[in-house]
């Protein structure tokens, strides 16, 4: 299971964002996860191993740029699918030469903010 990056999600630091960028298998499930996808639609569409995914939707969880979505099914159970989670990155250089990064997130439907909530009390029971 990913690591849930409410706490950074606005402002994940520099390096999680460039160390996540800089990985050829980060982004190829960037590019893949324009919709969600399970872990197992992403093994087949990126050709990386299991092991290897979840390692890399991990550095991409640590980088605010990619997050569970937890589908409830109707027979029992839940189904996790992982959904790029920006618009736009922005790294950029102020004055005093430091760099800092800006991620653009999309807006949040209501059903999606709820599935979150829903998704965070079940991880708590």
């Amino acid at each position: 299971m990913v690591s849930d990056p409410a706490s950074s999600r606005d402002s994940p630091s520099l390096q999680d964002v460039l160390d996540a960028l800089d990985d050829a298998d980060c982004r190829a499930i960037l590019r893949e996860t324009a919709e969600p996808m399970t872990a197992n639609e992403l093994i087949d569409a990126c050709d990386i191993p299991k092991s290897t995914l979840y390692r890399k939707l991990e550095l991409l969880s640590e980088a605010s740029l990619v997050r569970e979505q937890d589908i409830i099914n109707p027979g029992g159970g839940r189904t996790t699918k992982y959904k790029r989670d920006f618009d736009d990155v922005t790294i950029s250089m102020d004055d005093e030469d430091n760099f800092s990064v800006t991620v653009e997130r999309p807006p949040r439907k209501a059903d999606e903010r709820l599935a979150d909530i829903w998704s965070k009390m079940g991880d708590e029971l």
